[in-house]
């Protein structure tokens, strides 16, 4: 379903959009709606409190195309707006110890979200290297009860003088975020990145 799509994250509400080129379909992910429409705008199909959708959810239960949007739009929601989300009111963030990875210092930032603010869990730990960029982002995933993701940001790109990580990898983690290095669980890889002013309500 996620192949070859067009994401446009926007910054000042949570609010993604995923554009099915050639598909006549888009789908907009909001906290408390799911909205799949065509292209001009005609309904396709919504469902409201998205989120409880999950409840009971196990690894074999099947999801419908609402699932997918929501779980891509409060993971890719998340990850295109850090670190800059972390500077937003209701925000905490406290530096936690730093670990050594493959011969670098990562300091560490745990994050804690607002609860007006969906994302895979309340609380998160992003890891910064020498650079300044982030090299890791991990947390647990509550609408799948509480699954572990290490995800390893890479190949960066200055788009515009940010520095946007074009690759990303997610593993699971074991104990004190021991990395499970099989299944790889999540690819994303961006093509085109573009920066828009933001348009006025």
């Amino acid at each position: 379903m996620l192949k070859n799509v067009v994401l446009t994250a926007e910054t000042q509400k949570e609010r993604l959009t995923v554009d099915f080129p050639g598909q006549d379909k888009r789908a907009i992910f909001e906290p408390g709606r799911i909205v799949i429409e065509t292209a001009n705008g005609t309904l396709i199909e919504a469902r409201d409190n998205p989120e409880k959708s999950f409840e009971g959810q196990q690894r074999e239960t099947p999801w419908d195309d609402i699932h997918v949007t929501y779980f891509v739009g409060e993971a890719l929601w998340t990850y295109l707006n850090t670190p800059f989300l972390y500077a937003r009111e209701g925000f905490t963030t406290e530096e936690i110890p730093s670990i050594q990875v493959e011969g670098e210092t990562w300091r560490r930032l745990k994050v804690t979200f607002p609860d007006s603010v969906k994302s895979h869990t309340r609380e998160q730990i992003s890891c910064f290297g020498p650079d300044g960029l982030l090299r890791r982002h991990d947390y647990t995933v509550d609408i799948l009860g509480g699954a572990t993701g290490l995800n390893y940001a890479s190949d960066y790109r200055n788009v515009e003088g940010i520095m946007v990580p074009t690759k990303q990898r997610v593993y699971a983690y074991e104990g004190d975020y021991q990395l499970v290095k099989e299944p790889l669980l999540v690819a994303i890889d961006m093509g085109e990145i573009t920066l828009a002013a933001a348009q006025s309500a």
